[in-house]
């Protein structure tokens, strides 16, 4: 049976005047528009489509595929507002994916980027999105460990700090004072599991922390000194946006690599800068990193 908001392999049962009419199996019959058929397809031979409702609410193929498929968490752009029903995101297809009113948090406006979770509507059988991403079970608890590096998406931003989509799988807390840099709803970032609460929320950073942040940035920047001939243009006076740029780093745990490295008399300050010493063979310790 043909499955609502998913792709499907199914098999083509007759040719019309608008298209080829697919098996949906309890579904009957399916229609694929005429502006979606390959050529050189025949009755009887499978076809890879996305099943969902058009606009008259019937069943239809496409071969399109769209940005996001139920079940899936996407950051997709408000197109037009409904004053009786709610906001309509471009998903990629030619029918514009319903963001209902009730599941908005906050009025979305046009042209807004906003984080969603696709799903099918048991009652009516529709397709829509929703921006309530804990809600109804929608993310299942996963098991992270503390130190852990994970990929975030950022989704909302709260008087706390911004709450993010921790592996695409569980929400978590990234505050206010851990982000050094410009964040915008929608944006993916690489950052670490700081601290998981007993209540299973996970607080999140965007650098790790203590010697396993300096040690291992310490190296980056040697090595990146070396592929610059002994010379980097950073320097504790460089802005943050730069410094995360070029090294994926804080400006303080930067700070406290490079004072590492100074302390090491591995690197000089050249203001503007720094400069490589020599190219002996280092490793950094823990007491180098006075940690």
């Amino acid at each position: 049976m043909a499955v609502i908001g998913k792709r499907n392999i199914l098999k083509v049962l007759r040719d019309s005047a608008s298209g080829l009419y697919l098996d949906g199996g309890a579904h009957g019959e399916i229609l694929l528009p005429n502006r979606y058929v390959p050529r050189g397809i025949v009755r009887g031979d499978p076809l890879d489509v996305f099943v969902y409702r058009d606009s008259e609410d019937r069943l239809v193929a496409s071969t399109e595929t769209p940005r996001a498929t139920v079940g899936d968490v996407a950051t997709l752009k408000v197109v037009s507002i409904h004053r009786q029903v709610g906001a309509f995101l471009d998903w990629g297809l030619a029918k514009d994916l319903l963001l209902p009113f009730r599941e908005q948090i906050g009025r979305v406006q046009v042209g807004q980027d906003v984080v969603v979770r696709v799903y099918l509507d048991e009652k009516t059988q529709r397709i829509v999105a929703s921006m309530k991403l804990e809600q109804d079970g929608a993310l299942a608890p996963v098991n992270f460990r503390t130190g852990q590096p994970v990929e975030l998406l950022i989704t909302e931003k709260t008087p706390l700090g911004y709450k993010a989509l921790v592996e695409g799988q569980q929400a978590g807390l990234l505050y206010h004072e851990g982000v050094s840099v410009p964040v915008a709803i929608g944006q993916k970032l690489k950052g670490f599991v700081r601290t998981i609460r007993p209540d299973g929320k996970i607080d999140l950073s965007l650098d790790q922390a203590g010697y396993q942040r300096v040690a291992p940035l310490a190296r980056r920047i040697v090595q990146a000194l070396e592929r610059n001939g002994g010379h980097l243009d950073l320097d504790d006076d460089s802005p943050p946006e730069a410094i995360r740029q070029a090294l994926g780093a804080s400006k303080k745990a930067f700070k406290q690599a490079i004072g590492t490295l100074y302390k090491a008399r591995r690197i000089r300050f050249s203001k503007p800068g720094i400069e490589l010493v020599d190219n002996t063979r280092w490793s950094p310790s823990k007491r180098d990193s006075g940690v």
